[in-house]
């Protein structure tokens, strides 16, 4: 289980999964509604991006593959594929605090900016996922 081939699905628990590190060329699906909202995923193997309604949610630096990508009031969580180290990008609440866990091994308290981005940097090798929390405080 890495990249998505149909590049955005809905999974059976209602979580969303995106991403094909994997392509040597960009390829992108728009108008992916998922409850009620619209997606849009560009990915390949140098990039990763998501948005919803034309907003800013998610890029890996390289690209990456999503699993049981889930966003709720307090924060998001997800498991990550990628081929080497990459760096993450959420959109989350401007000027929060998040805390943020990356295989349950504590990556400390990150403050978002004042666009609401929040970096982590993932330590990603082929075949390999990593689970990355990201709570606010």
């Amino acid at each position: 289980m890495s990249a998505i081939a149909e590049l955005i699905r809905t999974e059976q628990d209602g979580t969303l999964s995106f991403g094909n590190f994997e392509l040597n060329s960009k390829s992108k699906v728009s108008d992916y509604i998922y409850e009620g909202d619209n997606y849009k995923v560009k990915t390949y193997f140098e990039m990763t991006k998501l948005e919803r309604n034309g907003l800013f949610v998610y890029e890996s630096l390289p690209g990456t593959a999503v699993h049981g990508f889930r966003e709720t009031e307090n924060g998001v969580d997800f498991m990550v594929y990628g081929y080497k180290d990459s760096q993450i990008t959420v959109g989350l609440e401007e000027s929060t605090p998040y805390h943020v866990t990356i295989d349950g091994v504590d990556a400390g308290i990150i403050r978002t900016n004042m666009g609401g981005k929040l970096v982590v940097n993932a330590e990603l090798r082929d075949g390999v996922s990593s689970i990355i929390c990201i709570e606010k405080i």
